[in-house]
């Protein structure tokens, strides 16, 4: 059995810091699901993502709907890419992104089940940037 001072040294491992643990899985959460789900909105293979679009966008962006969900596609693929490399920035970023999406489907006047879902995923993603170390090359 291994004795408090040694999980209390300042030298503590990944085990050891539930800081870090927290940090690292909501990182890669964040690193994932934004670049799956951005890349499925090229194939629709998990869902056909034009259902969830308010029709108020496709007015004020006169584009198809499919088009639009392309450009949705590659935000959240570089959102992904942005919690990768830099944390702190990218998380603020699909944090934003999330309330825009929370808006759209609570404008679209259904699936509410799906915008409080995603509102827990913003807090997540906040969570995730008052974790993140102000440089995230350097290590916590």
């Amino acid at each position: 059995m291994k004795s408090t001072s040694v999980l209390s040294s300042p030298g503590r491992t990944l085990a050891g810091d539930p800081g870090r643990q927290a940090f690292l899985l909501l990182r890669t959460v964040f690193t994932v699901a934004p670049i799956i789900f951005g890349l499925d909105k090229f194939t629709n293979l998990l869902a056909d993502w034009t259902i969830y679009l308010a029709p108020v966008a496709t007015s004020v962006v006169p584009l198809p709907a499919q088009t639009i969900m392309y450009i949705v596609g590659v935000v959240e693929v570089i959102a992904g890419i942005a919690v990768a490399v830099r944390p702190r920035f990218g998380s603020m970023l699909v944090a934003v992104w999330l309330l825009g999406i929370i808006i759209n489907l609570l404008l679209l006047g259904s699936f509410f089940d799906i915008a409080l879902r995603d509102f827990g995923l913003l807090v997540g993603a906040l969570a995730l940037n008052r974790l993140s170390p102000r440089n995230s090359r350097q290590p916590r």
